[in-house]
């Protein structure tokens, strides 16, 4: 076994994504502490922070056609009927739409909501709103997956924030994808939203911290109403 293997098994595993960044943060911040150790030690909490941005944790995922997961870890920020981005190809109609928040001490690793196959991905320029604010779905840069799931067209879509400028994307159109697999990332700060047919039944509320591949969002088949919410 070799030294970086013993690391990955002690500590959280690292996406390889975030590796040039924190290489770039080491770089630096060995750089100002030549000329001042206050120096030194801000870009030391930089450093850590950079690290603890890229995490990569295992998740365990409920494997159900009928349950939806989160695909990002964050707060549930919206939860209601949305009209779909036009160049998903969904239609003009309704669809029920929840929301993930990230802030920038969220893990940004962005996972499959449900499997099946991924029939568009579509990125689109835009502005770089807050993701918190409704109209960020609109108008601030995004790119969304189209996923032919057991249940119908599910998209997720990825949505760059005030702080985030860069949406990272590995999954393929024509592919397949499994529900919890990882298919991209957003630096720094952000949001994804999932778009589901009418007939899913919401199981999560504004406020809610969500884990990305294990919070359940919604339920198909399910016959009960949208729970009411109990603050203790």
């Amino acid at each position: 076994m070799t030294l970086l293997d013993s690391v990955k098994n002690t500590f959280v595993p690292i996406h390889r994504e975030g590796y040039p960044f924190i290489a770039a943060f080491a770089a630096v911040t060995l750089f100002l502490g030549y000329f001042s150790s206050i120096l030194f030690w801000i870009g030391l909490i930089l450093t850590a922070w950079c690290i603890y941005f890229y995490r990569d944790p295992e998740r365990v995922t409920p494997v159900d056609d009928r349950l939806v997961v989160s695909p990002a870890d964050g707060v549930i920020s919206a939860v209601g009927p949305a009209v779909p981005p036009s160049e998903l190809g969904l239609g003009s109609g309704e669809m029920t739409r929840i929301s993930v928040f990230m802030n920038v001490f969220s893990c940004h690793i962005n996972r499959a909501p449900v499997r099946g196959r991924i029939t568009r991905i579509e990125h689109k320029p835009g502005k770089f709103l807050n993701a918190e604010l409704d109209k960020a779905s609109s108008e601030n840069e995004r790119n969304g997956l189209v996923i032919d799931s057991p249940n119908g067209a599910i998209a997720a879509v990825q949505i760059a924030g005030l702080v985030a400028r860069r949406i990272v994307c590995w999954a393929e159109a024509g592919g397949s994808i499994a529900i919890g697999e990882r298919f991209g990332l957003i630096r720094f700060g952000s949001r994804v939203d999932v778009f589901l047919p009418p007939n899913a039944v919401p199981r999560v509320a504004i406020g809610q911290t969500a884990v990305g591949g294990e919070t359940v969002l919604a339920e198909f088949g399910g016959t009960a109403v949208t729970p009411l919410v109990r603050i203790s």
